[in-house]
């Protein structure tokens, strides 16, 4: 009967997979299409060798199948780079109006996807590519869903532990090196747990069979199999049967569905458990179409989430894939969030966006200021569970202690938004989703900016006024500064001084910081505008001029900020935009009706050195 079982289960895996590749197969094929096109989407696979990018394609295609207006021209590099520039480049002939590409290398892929960026929008999807010249990019936590993996294997093997064998993806592939790197680092913190093997199956059921029969052999007495896909792990499965050691658990990552919408291997017990990973596929899709009708307001980066799924959550899983929606649509939507405060213009037109972002929405928001105080926000948490709100959103005041109100809100079965700041521990099953700026990133690129406008000095020293103790912004702002200066040896922090994003602590901060290193500072770097303009006060009064004797670069590309440059006094912002809320109310709205939304929602940022302000000031909104 479990043989027949087996059988069934196999058949259905493959046949959904050839049934996909099937439907991928044909370049530029559509059903129904109008007489006129107005979009060509071209599709850049680097293969359509894995289950999992077979996938992706026909996501993309069913998506795309909802709009009679766009064409789809698919491609298959066959795992080479030298071949996907070649597609790219053909597709950029043919006059494709977006490209969707998951790259074969990242590395290599860049200068191509950097090309196409200048003539088009450019959607990543799977493999980030260096740099940030795309439109959007669209993948997975790899690292993370190796933690995950870890979590999964300590909680199976219970005190006791026991022996592991880990089937890998591809030697050197991004997404299987991550997946290692996160899954060690659980459960290596366990001496009880013991990995006896780490073997490289290629993505493919065949290998992982052979090769775990081989390793049954050499090791019998293996407790858990963790394969980096469900089809690696359906041959792992296929090789325990064979040899009798159906007592193994083994589990893998993908958790795609069949034709039916079901989820066989979990559902008849061949597998514990999986890792779901998203292709983003369907994702791309859809903001593909909304970057070709120009809708507002996009990301610069989404983070698919990753959900363990077990038999026991499978009927769970299965109804968020679905989108089923779990409240009535004519009923209201109320949200309560909790705002850090108002210490700067650029928090005031958070504040503002969310406020009117709701109310276009139809949306009833609970607003709730924090006074930068940590148990005020609690207190207010605990007030929307009390009042049984929808949906909780937050931008923390610090990274730690949120621990314990998160678990009230979702024992209460309330959804939490993180708006802005994140938190740590950073575990995602507390909360539903971020939204906001990759800090680390605008880190970064205010020290490129600084590099590449200073590189003729012999030496460069550098005063950092930090944000606030402990929170999101300021831990993230100062590691990306300093992870891209450290390369640098005539780059020196002479002093980091920890601020409160305000102008008022900029000014005295830097006040104290004139009387201990005078004219020995080159740089200031603030972690906020409002900062910066503090500091500008000080240098001023202190005698020197601003901009010019200092050089002044800050994060946050407001109003007031674009005026500094233009005077010059200011050199350089980077953007972290607070226009977060039509993204909030949209996360909000899928959240409600029982859609998984993205574990992480990156905003679209620029970088606005002073030659630029006077042409941009314009267009700024806050």
């Amino acid at each position: 009967m479990k043989r027949n079982r087996l059988r069934r289960s196999l058949s259905l895996f493959l046949a959904a997979c050839l049934f996909l590749l099937g439907g991928c197969s044909g370049l530029g094929e559509k059903k129904n299409a109008p007489d006129k096109v107005e979009f060509l989407i071209g599709v850049s696979q680097a293969n359509l060798i894995e289950p999992w990018r077979i996938i992706m394609n026909e996501e993309i295609r069913q998506e795309l199948s909802k709009h009679p207006e766009a064409r789809l021209v698919f491609t298959d590099a066959a795992q080479s780079s030298a071949q996907q520039i070649r597609d790219v480049e053909q597709l950029m002939q043919q006059g494709i109006d977006l490209l969707i590409i998951s790259p074969n290398d990242s590395k290599e892929l860049t200068p191509i996807v950097a090309e196409a960026y200048k003539k088009l929008p450019v959607i990543v999807v799977d493999r980030a590519v260096e740099g940030y010249d795309y439109t959007l990019y669209i993948g997975p936590d790899n690292k993370g869903i190796g933690r995950e993996a870890g979590k999964y294997t300590r909680e199976l093997l219970g005190s006791g532990g026991g022996t592991v064998v880990e089937l890998q993806g591809p030697l050197g592939v991004p997404s299987a090196l991550e997946r290692t790197v996160g899954f060690r680092e659980v459960v290596e913190q366990h001496e009880n747990i013991k990995i006896v093997s780490a073997t490289c199956s290629n993505w493919q059921r065949d290998e992982a069979e052979d090769q775990m029969t081989t390793l049954l052999k050499k090791y019998p007495q293996v407790d858990i199999v963790f394969a980096h896909s469900d089809y690696m792990a359906l041959g792992a499965y296929m090789a325990a049967k064979k040899l009798g050691q159906e007592r193994i658990k083994i589990f893998g990552v993908d958790g795609f569905v069949d034709a039916q919408g079901k989820l066989p291997l979990i559902a008849e017990g061949i597998l514990s458990g999986t890792i779901s990973c998203p292709t983003g596929g369907r994702e791309a899709a859809q903001y593909a179409m909304d970057i070709l009708h120009r809708e507002g307001g996009l990301p610069k980066k989404i983070i698919t989430r990753s959900t363990k799924v077990t038999k026991a959550t499978l009927e769970q899983y299965l109804q968020a894939r679905s989108g089923l929606k779990k409240e009535s649509e004519n009923k209201k939507i109320v949200l309560g969030f909790s705002q850090v405060g108002a210490e700067s213009d650029w928090r005031k037109a958070n504040s503002q966006s969310i406020k009117s972002a709701a109310q276009a929405d139809g949306i009833e928001l609970l607003f709730a200021e924090g006074d930068q105080s940590q148990a005020s926000q609690i207190k207010a948490i605990r007030s929307f569970i009390a009042q049984k709100v929808d949906v909780i959103a937050f931008s923390p005041v610090v990274e730690y202690g949120w621990g314990e109100v998160l678990r009230e809100a979702k024992e209460a079965g309330i959804p939490v938004i993180l708006s802005d700041r994140s938190i740590k521990p950073d575990d995602d099953l507390l909360y539903d989703s971020f939204i906001g700026s990759d800090f680390l990133e605008e880190g970064r690129r205010a020290a490129r900016w600084l590099v590449d406008h200073t590189k003729d000095r012999p030496q460069v020293r550098i005063l950092e006024l930090e944000g606030t103790a402990g929170s999101g912004p300021a831990v993230d702002r100062k590691l990306g500064f300093a992870e891209i200066i450290a390369s640098h040896d005539e780059y020196r922090i002479l002093s980091s001084e920890l601020g409160d994003f305000t102008k008022a602590s900029g000014e005295s901060l830097m006040k104290d910081a004139l009387k201990r290193y005078g004219r020995s500072i080159d740089v200031v770097y603030a972690h906020n505008d409002d900062m910066a303009l503090g500091a500008i006060q000080a240098i001023s009064d202190y005698g020197l001029k601003p901009g010019q004797d200092i050089i002044i670069v800050s994060i946050d590309a407001t109003a007031a900020a674009f005026r500094a440059m233009i005077s010059g006094k200011l050199n350089c912002t980077v953007e972290c935009t607070p226009l977060l809320g039509p993204q909030l109310m949209q996360a909000v709205k899928k959240q409600m009706a029982g859609r998984q939304i993205p574990v992480r929602i990156i905003t679209s940022e620029g970088v606005f050195p002073a030659e630029v302000a006077r042409q941009e000031i314009n267009g700024r909104r806050y």
